[in-house]
């Protein structure tokens, strides 16, 4: 018998636990180094089957952009799939939008997985990764399902395992524009590139506030430039929980912090952002060793 709904699909935020500018094409794209961890700040997401052929997304939350990725996603594997089926898509935005946390792109991939189940497609992952390359540099990843190390324009992914991490997570009351950030003459460009093995020998070695966190964010000081409640943000989450930066292109800040902690150790978890400036948000994350809908491809 047909599924005819999937309800409560989880769309995972991520975070860059560095990001590195390596590098441009010849056609303008930036090449990238990065790691890439899910953490469960998620949108949800409810499928349901319609036999018409007809796409249609419902907030549930605040109203998005009618052309978001989530419709763009399901328009894709609707005409490559060639299937008479279309969705009633009903989203419930959680994860902040123009914070770097990756949360469009996550709904895209979502969609992706949750109709290659609803529309009994059974696409293998592999297929489904060359639609979502088309759909962004970061929806990949999420359809990869597993924490990565993260190359080219974001289409190179190496799997990796890291160990269990909590983070705090704050996102200001600004965004930052993403187009503005790779176009600013600031940005350096030339960063040399770094093995995986040195990545996890670092992350391996961090303790407490992480003071010495791998690498660093090459966005972040264009970002900062350009929009200063990013480094307002960054020192506020340095003051509590230590060592701090910025998320991919956007404008969230997140720390590493573990039990010794001295903010995580003395205050029930959360209270600490009940001090956040109006506007702003903050969450304590954990990070995901897989993605929620991992087995929904092959």
């Amino acid at each position: 018998m047909p599924i005819r709904a999937l309800h409560d699909v989880a769309a995972p935020a991520k975070l860059n636990l560095f990001l590195h500018v390596v590098g441009r094409r010849a056609d303008g794209y930036h090449l990238l180094q990065s790691v890439f961890v899910p953490v469960d700040w998620a949108d949800t997401l409810h499928f349901e089957r319609r036999d018409d052929g007809r796409l249609q997304r419902h907030d549930l939350g605040p109203a998005l952009p009618a052309e978001d990725l989530c419709l763009r996603a399901a328009r894709l594997l609707q005409a490559a799939s060639g299937t008479p089926l279309g969705a009633d898509i009903h989203l419930l935005k959680r994860v902040p939008w123009g914070a770097g946390l990756g949360g469009g792109s996550s709904d895209a991939a979502s969609t992706l997985l949750a109709l290659n189940r609803l529309w009994a497609l059974h696409w293998p992952r592999a297929r489904l990764l060359a639609l979502a390359a088309q759909l962004g540099a970061d929806v990949p990843f999420f359809v990869g399902g597993r924490p990565a190390f993260v190359e080219g324009i974001g289409e190179r992914l190496t799997p990796i395992e890291l160990p269990p991490m909590r983070f705090a997570v704050v996102k200001p009351a600004a965004a930052v524009s993403t187009p503005a950030v790779f176009a600013d003459p600031r940005l350096a460009r030339d960063t040399a590139p770094v093995i995986l093995s040195g990545f996890l020998a670092g992350i391996a070695g961090l303790r407490g506030a992480a003071a010495d966190m791998f690498g660093r964010n090459d966005l972040q000081p264009v970002a900062e430039a350009l929009c200063a409640e990013v480094a307002q943000a960054r020192h506020w989450l340095a003051a509590r929980f230590g060592a701090s930066r910025m998320s991919g292109s956007g404008s969230a800040v997140f720390a590493r912090i573990d039990e010794g902690t001295p903010s995580s150790a003395t205050q029930p978890d959360g209270a600490v952002f009940d001090t956040l400036p109006p506007g702003w948000t903050g969450r304590l994350c954990r990070s995901l060793s897989v993605h929620p809908l991992v087995r929904w491809a092959g």
